[in-house]
C-alpha cells in the first residue's frame, strides 16, 4: 500500500482536557483536536510498539521505540530484527530525515517519497512521522453519527487545505463520542478512490489514558495485506529538550 499516520506509526500526540462538547452542534475540529491529543500528551510522549506485516505467504515483524515533543518533532528508532536495527527516521517541522547504520549515511527525504511505502508495510513515510495534521491542514465537516465496536461515534470528512503539504484527496474518520478514540479512519486519492482503511482496536488504559493500543491497516485493492502496530507502553510528558530531535542523536539514540 503506498498510503500516508498517523503512526506511525504510528505513530505521536498533544493533550487537551477531556469536556463534553454540545451534543447538538458538536465543532468537528475541537473533536478531532481531542482524538489528536489522545496520543501526544501535553508537551511529549515516548513509546514502544510493535509493527507486523502481513502478506498472503509471509509475515515480518519489527519492533521500534519512538519519541516526540508536541506536533514538530519526533524520532522513531528500529530495534529488531537485526537486519534494521539502529535504523531511525526524524521528523522536525515538516522535514524529515533517515539514518542507514547498514551504509553510514543520513538521508533528507523530499515531499516526493513523503507517500511511498515504509519499509515493505502498508504505511508510508509521512504516517511513520505524522507529517500531515489532521487539525490544522484539514478543513472538517460532521457527516452524521454511526455506531462502531458497540460505541458511538461521530462521522467526520477532512478535505485537505490547497496549500497544505499531504498526500490524500480526502480523509474520513469515525472518533468515538465518550473517549474520542479514533476506532476508523478511510483514506482517499485526489480521484476519490478508497486506497486504504484503518482500524482503532484493543483499547485500554496506557499512559494513565484510555486509548487504542492496537492499528490495523488494510489496503483496499490488495487482498491478504495488513499492517498492524502495537503499543507496548507509552509515557506522557517526560521532559525532553529539542535539541534531543537532531540529526546526531540519530545514530545515537538507543
Amino acid at each position: 500500500m503506498k498510503y500516508t499516520f498517523f503512526i506511525i506509526v504510528l505513530l505521536f500526540a498533544s493533550s487537551y482536557s477531556t469536556q463534553s462538547y454540545a451534543q447538538d452542534a458538536p465543532d468537528p475540529k475541537q473533536i478531532l483536536q481531542e482524538a489528536d491529543a489522545k496520543m501526544r500528551g501535553i508537551n511529549s510522549s515516548q513509546g514502544t510498539m510493535k509493527m507486523t506485516i502481513i502478506r498472503p505467504t509471509w509475515t515480518r515483524e519489527m519492533t521500534m521505540k519512538s519519541w516526540s515533543k508536541g506536533q514538530d518533532y519526533s524520532l522513531i528508532l528500529v530495534t529488531a530484527p537485526a537486519r534494521d536495527k539502529g535504523t531511525a527516521f526524524l521528523k522536525r517541522n515538516r522535514e524529515m530525515w533517515n539514518w542507514q547504520p547498514s551504509i553510514d549515511r543520513t538521508i533528507k527525504l523530499p515531499p516526493s517519497m513523503m507517500s511511498q511505502g515504509w519499509m515493505g508495510s502498508d504505511l508510508t513515510n509521512d504516517d511513520l512521522v505524522k507529517q500531515a495534521s489532521i487539525v490544522v491542514d484539514y478543513t472538517h465537516k460532521i457527516l452524521g453519527e454511526e455506531e462502531i465496536e458497540g460505541r458511538n461515534t461521530w462521522k467526520i470528512e477532512l478535505i485537505p487545505l490547497e496549500d497544505a503539504a499531504v498526500v490524500w484527496g480526502k480523509v474520513i474518520m469515525w472518533v468515538s463520542k465518550k473517549e474520542y478514540l479514533q476506532l476508523k479512519s478511510e483514506f482517499y486519492d485526489e480521484d476519490d478512490y478508497l486506497i486504504n482503511t484503518i482500524y482503532g482496536k484493543n483499547i485500554k488504559e496506557m499512559g494513565g489514558k484510555v486509548l487504542t493500543s492496537l492499528m490495523e491497516v488494510i489496503p483496499a485493492e490488495e487482498e491478504g495485506h495488513k499492517t498492524t502496530i502495537e503499543y507496548i507502553d507509552l509515557v506522557f510528558d517526560k521532559k525532553m529538550k529539542e535539541s534531543f530531535f537532531s540529526t546526531q542523536n540519530m545514530k545515537r539514540v538507543r
